[in-house]
């Protein structure tokens, strides 16, 4: 496993965890007492937040297949967080078996349950790398002991940049991403989706502000501003859209009957 040398720490369970509340509303049995108290307060004061986390899964198994089917074969997933069926390395798979994939993740939960995550096809790979989005140079290099980064890659970051800050002196997101992107061959793509305020901007405020309160950053983004991470990238059509309507199956199409969901989405290409 990459990054195997990664001692589990200790779990902080006095303070929740964005992946363990995640967990929370998809229904997941790995969090806290401290998660559940923290995504129930969300939720009732979002009621779109169960709805969001069922929609981001979907969108990534969305771009994941369409980027397999367009012959991508190397996926990095950063912000992996607590594994769900199917995962990233499933969907890539099913459609191209010699698929490679590498996920990262800073929750000590998640290294315990890398295990999980490595059952891949015998004809590709899967690792694990244990690591924070905020450290490049690690997630890259041990990333590239499975990846070839002179080949295209898809790198996803789904429901991630939304806990990262824009300060030059502090998380630099945009600048973050940035480093990410220019390792990456042409041809590679870039998957993002990203809270908003845009389209519900009460309830979003106060997620957010129950997130901030509670130990955790949270830092919604109106479109123009979600726009500028694929600043010199290709998107790939319909573009940047609420996060059901990326190329919907018909789920998702039910699943907009009940309700909006208030996250942008989109995938593009490096030229």
């Amino acid at each position: 496993m990459t990054g195997s040398d990664a001692t589990p720490a200790p779990v902080d369970t006095g303070r929740p965890h964005p992946a363990r509340v995640y967990d929370w509303w998809l229904g997941g049995k790995d969090n806290y007492p401290v998660d559940e108290e923290l995504a129930r307060s969300i939720l009732a004061a979002d009621g779109t937040a169960v709805r969001g986390a069922r929609a981001n899964r979907r969108f990534m198994h969305r771009a994941v297949r369409t980027l397999a089917e367009a012959g991508i074969r190397q996926f990095l997933d950063i912000g992996t967080g607590i594994p769900t069926q199917p995962n990233l390395h499933q969907v890539a798979q099913a459609v191209a078996p010699e698929a490679r994939v590498v996920y990262a993740d800073n929750d000590p939960i998640v290294l315990r349950h890398a295990e999980a995550l490595l059952h891949g096809s015998a004809e590709g790979s899967t690792e694990y790398v244990h690591a924070d989005v905020r450290d490049p140079d690690r997630i890259l290099r041990l990333a590239g002991e499975s990846l070839d980064f002179g080949r295209p890659v898809a790198l996803s970051l789904v429901a991630l940049t939304h806990y990262l800050g824009d300060a030059v002196d502090g998380d630099d997101v945009h600048g973050l991403l940035g480093r990410y992107v220019d390792a990456l061959a042409p041809g590679s793509y870039l998957v993002l989706s990203q809270v908003t305020p845009d389209l519900n901007p009460e309830a979003v405020g106060k997620a957010a502000g129950l997130f901030t309160r509670n130990g955790t950053p949270f830092h919604p983004r109106s479109l123009t501003e979600f726009a500028r991470f694929f600043d010199g990238l290709e998107l790939l059509g319909p573009g940047i859209i609420p996060v059901t309507g990326w190329r919907p199956d018909p789920e998702d199409v039910a699943a907009q009957a009940e309700g909006i969901v208030p996250e942008y989405a989109g995938v593009a290409r490096k030229v």
